[in-house]
């Protein structure tokens, strides 16, 4: 009777082994599989630049944990057309105070297009000279280092949004565009909704400033959801929309050291402003800083990244 118990205990132990291996197995497949696509993504995204800020001595290390600069781009890419970027936010990442300052540049703010020789509106440098002639005319606007850039194609941005599942923001103006109503209060967003949730302006008595909001709101809706558990079974979608829409000069070992390296950062977004007045030159609209505003903004950010 006794060994027939231990034989029966026996069999259970083997099946119940075998269970393990093949969940175990299972995961470390679905690990590689999820590992493979990241991989894949980021490959397509990464996009390197050869150049070197002025404003910096050396390149940032992000295995020491020096504070470092993106620049975000939402680019308009059409057919035959590059698009201007009607979106730009310099996000300051520290991870010794453990915040990331964001500040949206409104798109007509009159500055020098470095490398062009001419004073326009700040998205046109990208018109003129990419990723590149933005980064260099924004850290001359703003006398900070830019380190990276991360390009976002709007029109495809909604897929990113479907990828994730949709988002929810809180929206604080009641308005309608591109034929749907947003409601005061939170909103859940598919892609299509969050691409016209961002374009509205006109409604909006901020004007650009109501739309950076917006913008603001999605970017952390998205950031969100991609960092939920429930994300994980639809990584494949997300990294194809990113592979797809995004382009980027951080490798994905950056990324990778961001993400060990910076984490805590990211729990204290501190969201900032720029104020100044609108106004046209030769019948053109611009939105100009005045100087003492720009200098109390190149103080704060030169603070966040710890340069003297």
């Amino acid at each position: 009777m006794r060994a027939g118990k231990q034989k029966k205990k026996k069999k259970w132990l083997r099946v119940t082994g075998i269970v393990l291996l093949v969940l175990l197995v299972g995961i470390g497949i679905y690990g590689f599989s999820v590992y493979k696509s990241l991989t894949n993504a980021v490959e397509t995204m990464h996009q390197p630049l050869d150049r070197k800020s002025d404003k910096r001595a050396g390149e940032v290390s992000l295995t020491n944990k020096q504070p470092f600069s993106v620049l975000m781009l939402g680019v308009d890419e059409r057919k035959g057309d590059k698009g201007r970027s009607d979106t730009i936010i310099v996000l300051t990442v520290n991870p010794n105070n453990k915040s990331v300052k964001m500040l949206s540049i409104p798109r007509d703010t009159r500055t020098e297009i470095v490398g062009h020789g001419t004073v326009d509106k700040i998205n046109h440098a990208y018109a003129f000279g990419n990723e590149e002639m933005s980064m260099n005319t924004v850290e001359n606007f703003l006398n900070i280092p830019i380190d990276y850039y991360v390009k976002v194609n709007m029109e495809g941005f909604k897929d990113i949004v479907d990828a994730v599942g949709g988002i929810t923001v809180n929206n604080d103006l009641d308005f309608s565009q591109d034929g749907y109503h947003f409601p005061k209060g939170q909103v859940t967003l598919d892609g299509k909704k969050a691409l016209a949730f961002t374009r509205m302006r006109h409604e909006d008595p901020r004007g650009d400033f109501g739309r950076q909001l917006r913008q603001r709101e999605i970017i952390q809706g998205i950031l969100r959801e991609g960092a939920s558990l429930s994300s994980l079974t639809k990584y494949q979608s997300i990294f194809s929309a990113l592979g797809n829409n995004v382009r980027t000069n951080l490798s994905f070992d950056q990324m990778m050291e961001i993400q060990k390296n910076y984490k805590g950062a990211a729990s204290k977004v501190e969201q900032m402003s720029i104020t100044g007045n609108g106004t046209k030159i030769n019948g053109i609209y611009y939105f100009i800083v005045p100087d003492q505003e720009k200098q109390s903004l190149q103080k704060e950010l030169r603070a966040q990244l710890e340069l003297k």
